[in-house]
């Protein structure tokens, strides 16, 4: 059996049905109010700031993944983040199971270094630091060495469906309302983003690789890193519009109301818009050299595909 936790974002979607397609179709998806991605799926309604109610819902598992998220809210993520991850780390160890942890780049410095596993962590903003504990939570429990644990490592997402990212917000959405782009403080600096399927497809095959627990992983990119120029005027291309966009500055991004609640909330991740960000997954390449990376411009043509698709139906 093997369970995800947060089971409704769309990580967590396609992390189930890759599992199902090529691991097991013994499966548990949990959350508040969870929903089937294949038949077989077994869902479960769980709150994770309940330590019983994780501990029933992870009961009997083999393998847990943690990919429960929370609404862009400061003092949501303080209030509610660590207690969910103790809590699913408790019921984990009590099930004597693996734990795999999705993770993200808050708390990593925001400056032009290469990130690796091995980035010091520097966070800036109390998001960034909530993300650090629940890091630095996990990495204890590996440490201690009474359940395999690993930790898998995400930068900015790109993707389909209900993706959501400063991407998909400013560049994306627009180019499929057949608007111009907006790109975020600078349009010059490079860009690492994950194409969230792949993310899913890595995230299963660490969970199911024995030599991957007892570590950090950054979840595999495509090797090009475009600027926000060059992938805003590749998208226009895709989507089958004139090039062009608006490059949005700091200040204005960081105006309350100008864009939505989702971006108001993010505004101490700014900064790392005005510095080159190059993550760097060559460990996870080397290791698992057969897997197949989706590049910048087949992404951006299944969102298309996927849109016109929609505007058919």
């Amino acid at each position: 059996m093997q369970t995800i936790l947060g089971a409704n974002g769309q990580i967590a979607v396609e992390l189930a049905r890759e599992l199902t397609r090529a691991y097991t179709p013994d499966l548990r998806l949990v959350s508040r109010n969870p929903r089937k991605v294949s038949e077989s799926d077994v869902v479960i309604s769980a709150d994770l700031l309940d330590a019983g109610q994780t501990a029933a819902a992870v009961e009997g598992s083999d393998v847990v993944y943690f990919t429960a998220g929370l609404p862009a809210k400061t003092e949501l993520w303080e209030a509610q983040f660590p207690t969910m991850l103790r809590n699913a780390l408790d019921a984990t160890r009590e099930a004597r199971a693996k734990f795999v942890y999705f993770d993200n780049t808050y708390m990593y410095p925001q400056d032009d270094r290469v990130q690796t596993e091995e980035t010091p962590f520097a966070p800036n903003g109390r998001k960034g630091t909530v993300r650090a504990a629940m890091a630095s939570m996990v990495l204890e429990e590996m440490a201690r060495g009474d359940i395999a644990v690993l930790i898998a490592r995400a930068p900015e997402f790109y993707g389909p469906g209900r993706t959501q990212s400063f991407t998909n917000t400013l560049i994306i959405d627009p180019l499929k309302a057949g608007r111009k782009p907006r790109i975020p403080v600078r349009d010059d600096r490079l860009r690492t983003l994950i194409w969230t399927p792949d993310a899913s497809r890595a995230l299963a095959l660490l969970g199911n690789t024995p030599d991957a627990y007892g570590q950090t992983w950054h979840l595999p990119v495509a090797e090009e890193r475009p600027s926000y120029r060059e992938f805003a005027t590749m998208a226009s291309e895709v989507f089958g519009q004139e090039p062009g966009y608006t490059v949005v500055p700091r200040r204005l991004l960081s105006a309350a109301g100008l864009f939505s609640a989702q971006v108001r909330e993010l505004r101490e991740l700014l900064p790392r818009y005005e510095h080159h960000n190059r993550f760097d997954s060559t460990k996870f390449t080397a290791r698992f050299p057969e897997f197949a990376i989706t590049s910048y411009r087949d992404g951006l043509a299944i969102i298309n595909a996927e849109d016109r698709l929609r505007r058919a139906e």
